[in-house]
């Protein structure tokens, strides 16, 4: 149910700031824009208490946390209404609370080896990171041609031009951040570019 959710939305928006009220601002603004799913990294100051509030005020989102590192981040998260957890890399103690708690997990890779490796330790989807420094659109069309049966999900450099390339190669789905919500936008309260931003996106894509 979640790949085919992912497959329907095409963007993850992933939110990354060390200000909390400009991390809930971006959320709001982006979901305002049409965008109906988020990931809360924890590099967010309270990004738990955030993922509650949402799932709160925002029952229609599907909402993530990312950055997760540690089982009790993990446990913390899935508590406050996390329906999916991301890691940048493999983190074998949140895998093993995700897969108690049957919450998904999207763990990153970079090679054609990680990959594999992040699959076969029962990864629901891999986050190809960083994307656009791997090689971009061209990188994940090769990756998908030997693992066709491989869910994945390009994030890092992805904007609201190339997305479509993304998918077009192959991508289940694509994360998006400061391509989105760049930080001077967000500390300028700037709501009108991220929203464009954000539209700009969805209209590549659909």
């Amino acid at each position: 149910m979640l790949l085919q959710r992912l497959k329907e939305l095409k963007i993850i928006p992933v939110i990354r700031s060390d200000q909390d009220v400009e991390a809930e601002r971006a959320c709001d603004w982006l979901l305002e824009a049409g965008l109906e799913a988020l990931e809360i990294t924890l590099t967010v100051p309270g990004a738990a208490g955030l993922i509650e509030r949402l799932a709160a005020n925002h029952p229609e989102a599907l909402l993530g946390a990312g950055t997760v590192l540690t089982a009790d981040d993990a446990r913390r998260c899935i508590d406050a209404g996390a329906a999916f957890l991301v890691a940048p890399c493999a983190v074998p103690e949140v895998a093993e609370v995700a897969a108690q708690q049957k919450v998904p997990l999207m763990p990153g890779a970079g090679t054609a080896s990680e990959v594999l490796a992040r699959w076969r330790e029962s990864a629901a989807v891999v986050k190809v990171f960083p994307a656009k420094l791997l090689g971009g659109p061209g990188y994940l069309k090769t990756l998908r041609s030997v693992f066709p049966e491989i869910p994945l999900m390009p994030t890092g450099g992805v904007t609201p031009e190339t997305a479509a390339d993304y998918l077009a190669a192959g991508a289940l789905c694509v994360g998006m951040g400061g391509e989105l919500a760049p930080k001077t936008a967000l500390a300028a309260g700037n709501k009108k570019l991220v929203q464009s931003l954000a539209r700009q996106a969805l209209a590549a894509v659909t």
